[in-house]
């Protein structure tokens, strides 16, 4: 099964508590497959022990795009959190490796 790194890349940051994940399909061809199969359902359970809030997703066809608003995703935010890196940027990595 491929993972997700093989058909796009992904951006990711944070506001405050607010994981923000964006990806976009190297190809336009591969965008209709991202949409069906990265759902906001897929990505939190992906991100389980992570994300613990509710997850919202955007899509951006005329960018071959999706992008996903995550909440309560960083322990409390930058600021707030005791774990060491709790920056959202960190996270694309961890994205990427889902299987779809």
């Amino acid at each position: 099964m491929p993972k997700l790194h093989d058909l796009a890349h992904c951006r990711t940051g944070d506001k405050g508590d607010t994981l923000i994940v964006s990806l976009f399909a190297y190809k336009d061809a591969d965008y209709p497959l991202l949409r069906d199969r990265v759902t906001a359902e897929r990505l939190r359970e992906h991100l389980q022990g992570i994300v613990e809030g509710p997850v919202k997703r955007f899509e951006l066809p005329n960018v071959s795009g999706l992008q996903f608003v995550c909440e309560r995703a960083l322990a409390g935010g930058v600021t707030t959190a005791l774990t060491l890196d709790s920056h959202g940027k960190a996270l694309s990595y961890a994205v990427l490796e889902m299987a779809i």
